[in-house]
């Protein structure tokens, strides 16, 4: 089991909480779950309401969308990413579901400890706005992409 000092220095090595107070860090560390996922299991689901964000303290994920019956992997996340802020920051249902890619250590900051770190330190929204702005970046050119070779096949 990790001290709480060692999460503290979890979180600092992420970007996103880099620059927050040690003190704030110790608060959220205090307050997060350490929790443990075997292969392939769940970490949450699409379609569920977000009350959580993660940060993968140790080992890789895979982040599935769900297409009526069939998964598609659109992306694998590796230790220090953030995942789940999307529900918690719009209030929507998970947009994918998020399984581990063998053993998978995750920090669960609850929503109402997400969102007052983003009060109290305006910065930090603006890193998880910019963060958002890059994944949606990164999707539009992976959509436009998708959407050339489509039409491309199409002429053929």
């Amino acid at each position: 089991m990790a001290t709480l000092s060692e999460e503290v220095d979890v979180l600092r090595r992420i970007p996103l909480f880099a620059a927050i107070d040690p003190g704030k860090l110790k608060l959220l560390a205090f307050a997060s779950d350490r929790m443990t996922y075997r292969d392939s299991q769940s970490v949450f689901h699409q379609g569920e309401v977000g009350d959580a964000a993660y940060v993968i303290v140790k080992g890789a994920a895979k982040v599935i969308v769900e297409v009526g019956e069939e998964e598609i992997e659109v992306a694998q996340l590796g230790e220090n990413a953030v995942v789940g802020e999307i529900a918690i920051l719009c209030d929507v249902p998970r947009t994918a579901t998020l399984k581990a890619k063998g053993e998978l250590v995750v920090l669960k900051i609850k929503k109402e400890h997400f969102l007052g770190l983003i009060t109290d330190f305006p910065k930090l929204g603006v890193q998880v706005m910019r963060e958002l702005a890059l994944r949606l970046s990164r999707t539009t050119s992976e959509l436009t992409d998708a959407r050339r070779q489509l039409e491309l096949a199409k002429a053929v």
